[in-house]
């Protein structure tokens, strides 16, 4: 397969490196031609294409790895570019502005779960997907073939393809990932107020160090990520005002010890549950989804399963000889799992076959 990389940093550089490393053919393009000529010494891609177009011609996949502000134009100048049947996704922290502005079959939004923060092709790396959340939004109008194609590369990289649409994206990135940023920058230059900058000052405690580790990350993307999910991380940052009033009253001159005890736990029992890696465990079990053969199908049911929390390990499709009708054929691990797919599947009026 043909893939080509639009941007080849840290994460176009390790998607390239991915790709390779799974047998594709790689063909990046950057604006930086010093980036590009780093990235080929580095083996992240086969061949450097002197245009944009030409990155993209003849590709089966193409990655749009640009700052999200970037991100609507490039997406537009490889739709245009990108063969027919040529399936184009992006890797932005947030979704729903380029999902909306972006009414074509063969773009399927995308943000993997993964990173650092060093930035640039040198840290690029092949594994960095490798047990990684990457999101996929699709569309109303995004073709199942090229999602099916675009999953199986990921799964490929060794990341977990989950679907969601994009609204809920933007809501979730901006509690899990956004707001931490905010916080951090907050902290810090809170911290820098009591402390002074030019002298030895305190000591700089292990917690402020922790807490802290993502302030004023890669200056050339979060100001962009900041302001196209600025409505809803406002509203977040309104709410944890809210929170921090409450705290401030509970250590009110009379807090109860208990009070503040019960507070400290419920947070130290959220964590556990919330940050603790959970494995898939359990068999792996095939269901066959028999669906009417029309746009957005794919979608559809990948969709439901991911606002349920039902994450697909693999799937493939099979149209019907009379291409009105197909199925999917979907791999969910775990018995509970899988209870839950053909549940969810089944409320929206497809049959499920469980092959024994």
């Amino acid at each position: 397969m043909r893939v080509a990389v639009l941007g080849v940093g840290l994460i176009g550089g390790s998607i390239g490196l991915a790709s390779r490393e799974s047998g594709h053919e790689v063909v990046g393009w950057d604006l930086d031609t010093k980036v590009l000529r780093a990235a080929t010494e580095r083996g992240a891609v086969d061949r450097a294409a002197s245009s944009l177009a030409a990155a993209v011609t003849d590709s089966e996949v193409c990655f749009v790895c640009a700052p999200v502000g970037a991100l609507p134009g490039l997406v537009a100048e490889a739709l245009a570019a990108a063969p027919d049947d040529a399936a184009v996704t992006d890797v932005g922290s947030t979704k729903l502005a380029i999902v909306d502005s972006t009414a074509d079959e063969r773009f399927i939004g995308g943000h993997p779960i993964a990173g650092s923060e060093a930035s640039g092709i040198e840290h690029a790396r092949p594994d960095l997907f490798r047990e990684a959340t990457w999101y996929l939004t699709p569309s109303a109008q995004s073709s199942g073939i090229l999602y099916d194609r675009l999953h199986s590369v990921l799964v490929g990289f060794g990341a977990h393809p989950a679907a969601t649409d994009a609204e809920t994206h933007d809501r979730v990135m901006a509690v899990t990932s956004h707001l931490p940023h905010v916080l951090a920058n907050v902290l810090l230059l809170r911290a820098a107020e009591q402390a002074s900058l030019d002298s030895a000052g305190p000591g700089i405690g292990p917690s402020l160090r922790d807490a802290t580790r993502v302030a004023g990350a890669n200056p050339a993307i979060w100001p962009d990520i900041f302001v196209s999910n600025a409505e809803t991380l406002s509203a977040e940052i309104v709410q944890l005002a809210r929170s921090l009033e409450e705290v401030s009253s509970l250590l009110g001159a009379d807090a109860p010890r208990e009070a503040v005890e019960a507070w400290h736990r419920r947070a130290a029992d959220v964590r556990r549950r919330l940050l603790e890696p959970s494995l898939a465990g359990g068999p792996v079990h095939e269901m066959r989804v028999w669906v009417p053969n029309r746009p957005g199908i794919v979608a559809q049911v990948a969709l439901a399963l991911g606002r349920g929390g039902v994450n697909i390990t693999d799937m493939a499709l099979a149209p019907a000889p009379d291409f009105q009708s197909g199925s999917i054929t979907l791999w969910i691990a775990g018995d509970e799992a899988a209870e839950r797919a053909a549940e969810l599947i089944g409320e929206l009026g497809f049959s499920v076959e469980r092959p024994s």
